[in-house]
């Protein structure tokens, strides 16, 4: 595994990461990391690897756009010194342009949810061990539906930005079109956005698929 004892992750997002979780910063004790895959992740990574001590930390907050996530960026991501960061965001910057098509100045556009992306892995270049980066999703298997073609944009950005700066990218539309190759979005969530416990395992098992994680692992007893 890929994480070393006592490394800080910082999971960064909108609904999809809070799930729940105490804001702006959870994490410890009881609810507070939230019921997200961060919950799950943290589940797993204590499960299997008991020996290696991680603080999971969620930094997620509702609603948010990569334009919020950008403001509040500094003291929610940055000031909490983490090892690892993981930036999941943008579905908002897709969906208050089908929601609220009226409201403009809500919406974030492609150029500018590249320019906010960019600035965000730009301050962490140096100053963390690993960066991942989950793209957007819609769980929508015809991808001639308005926002399903639309989500197309951002996870283009999320490739690129990823390329560029050496992140770690994890195409959750992929990981969400092929389970919806068996099984109906309303099994994972009954809006296509927010995911229910087997729709949050599912982003889960994908991380960790790029964590270099052993389900075989047999804990060491010292460190």
């Amino acid at each position: 595994m890929i994480f070393n004892h006592l490394d800080r992750i910082v999971f960064a997002g909108d609904s999809v990461t809070d799930m729940g979780s105490k804001n702006p910063v959870g994490e410890g004790l009881f609810d507070n990391v939230g019921k997200s895959y961060v919950r799950i992740l943290e589940n797993m990574l204590a499960t299997y690897y008991p020996e290696v001590y991680l603080r999971i930390t969620n930094s997620g907050i509702s609603g948010n756009t990569s334009r919020d996530l950008l403001a509040r960026w500094e003291r929610d991501v940055l000031d909490l010194n983490p090892d690892y960061v993981s930036i999941c965001i943008g579905i908002n910057d897709v969906w208050r342009q089908f929601d609220s098509p009226a409201i403009t100045s809500s919406q974030v556009m492609p150029e500018e949810y590249e320019e906010n992306l960019r600035k965000m892995l730009s301050s962490l270049t140096g100053r963390v061990k690993g960066i991942f980066l989950l793209t957007p999703y819609y769980m929508e298997p015809c991808r001639e539906d308005w926002m399903r073609a639309r989500m197309e944009d951002y996870v283009a950005v999320c490739h690129k930005l990823a390329a560029e700066y050496g992140a770690t990218l994890i195409d959750l539309q992929a990981t969400f079109d092929e389970y919806l190759r068996y099984r109906h979005s309303s099994y994972l969530a009954w809006d296509r956005i927010h995911p229910n416990q087997i729709g949050a395992t599912v982003i889960a098992r994908e991380f960790l698929k790029h964590c270099d994680f052993d389900y075989a692992h047999v804990p060491v007893k010292e460190r």
